[in-house]
């Protein structure tokens, strides 16, 4: 019995291996897709494929960058009327090229003459001389001062002091670079040498005070004119940066009894007349001390009209307002004593009456207002037009001289 289990063991052995032995039948029909299993961790980045095609350019952006200075010269294009007027002012004639060695050609005055040892030649730029006085640099930048006993600055003929012109002395024996283009210039800036010239302190972008110096830089609005507007400066800072430099609340003190052109002030105290903006008054498109007649754009009777009416003297021709409100205190190139008279007028206006000398006896200004040596002395004094007379008289008068009680009450009997 054991060997018939061995054998049939063995018959099945054999069998099995016969029947893997055997070729494979055919495949049957693939079944459904199962489920899609988890997905498995992110594999490495590949290399960057090639850069595509541009896309279409974009609308223009708009333009940030700040306007720049064009000169006066590219506003005449659009504006000539008022760059004409413009050229009679003394603003268009600050600071003067010489070109090809001749003297500036001003509307109202002339130069013949450079200083003595000088040729036109030897001349880089004229300081002023439209009116007043002219000053010179060379060509090195640097103010012409000349050795001792020189006299290098023309003043102008001053025909309400009955001055001749002449050539005075500036410095005589110095050395002195031109630093006053912050006021002679336009688009001024401190740092640098103009044209690399050492004597040249500071650089700028138009000689003369020109549009740009009130207007402010212009190539936005002569790119686009209608969309850029230009913004006028009308402030009385901006006009006082040069015309009223001195600073009201330090001492002013004169060796000659009148305020200095070095420190200019024609407004040398506070007042009222503060808050008025200088064009209320002045059109700074045209001339003023060269106008024919009276230089501003307002009468003063058209604010100041019960003052005009009532007057103490009114049977005869007397002062006009500026001749008292408005003395010459100023000497920028020639002055009178004796008729109390510079040339150049003060803004302050408020007249006290109860002051008389305008300077005490160390020659500090005296303040506030006007005292009545300057606002009566230049007319009432021995070389005035007017009777001189005493102090206590002088008081008097100007006490009330615009009280409408006292209309009249120095008419001559």
């Amino acid at each position: 019995m054991r060997r018939l289990i061995v054998l049939l063991v063995v018959v099945i052995g054999i069998a099995v291996i016969a029947a893997c032995a055997a070729p494979a039948g055919t495949a049957g029909p693939a079944g459904e897709i199962g489920p899609a299993g988890q997905a498995g961790p992110e594999g490495p980045a590949g290399p960057p494929g090639p850069a595509g095609p541009h896309g279409p350019e974009g609308a223009p952006g708009l333009d940030y960058r700040a306007a720049t200075y064009v000169g006066s010269s590219a506003c005449k294009e659009c504006h000539e009327d008022l760059y004409d007027t413009y050229q009679k002012t003394g603003h268009a004639w600050a600071l003067n090229r010489v070109v090809d060695g001749k003297a500036p050609a001003y509307p109202t005055t002339k130069l013949k003459d450079a200083p003595e040892g000088y040729t036109w030649d030897d001349i880089l730029y004229v300081i002023g001389g439209f009116n007043w006085k002219a000053r010179f640099v060379d060509k090195e930048g640097n103010l012409i001062t000349g050795a001792e006993e020189a006299k290098t600055q023309y003043n102008l003929e001053n025909k309400s002091l009955k001055a001749d012109a002449e050539w005075v002395a500036y410095h005589p024996g110095e050395t002195l670079a031109f630093d006053c283009a912050s006021c002679h210039t336009t688009g001024y800036i401190p740092q640098g040498n103009q044209d690399g010239l050492a004597g040249l302190v500071g650089t700028w972008a138009e000689d003369n005070v020109g549009c740009e110096a009130c207007h402010g830089p212009g190539s936005n609005h002569v790119n686009d004119p209608y969309l850029q507007v230009m913004t006028v400066d009308r402030s009385p800072e901006l006009c006082g940066d040069c015309h009223a430099r001195g600073d009201t609340s330090q001492v002013i003190s004169s060796t000659t009894g009148f305020i200095s052109h070095a420190d200019i002030n024609m407004v040398p105290f506070e007042g009222k007349k503060h808050l008025f903006n200088c064009t209320d008054c002045h059109n700074p498109h045209t001339t003023t001390v060269a106008a024919k007649g009276f230089g501003a754009k307002v009468e003063c009777e058209a604010c100041h009209l019960s003052e005009t009416l009532n007057q103490k003297v009114t049977d005869r021709k007397h002062a006009q307002c500026v001749d008292c409100h408005m003395p010459k205190m100023v000497q920028v190139a020639a002055a009178n004593p004796e008729k109390m008279s510079g040339d150049m007028r003060v803004h302050t206006m408020m007249i006290n009456p109860t002051e008389v000398h305008q300077f005490d006896s160390k020659g500090n200004l005296v303040g506030p207002g006007l005292a009545l040596d300057f606002t009566c002395r230049s007319c009432h004094s021995d070389s005035g037009r007017a009777p001189a007379f005493e102090d206590e008289k002088l008081m008097e008068l100007a006490t009330g001289f615009h009280d409408p009680a006292l209309k009249g009450s120095e008419n001559e009997k």
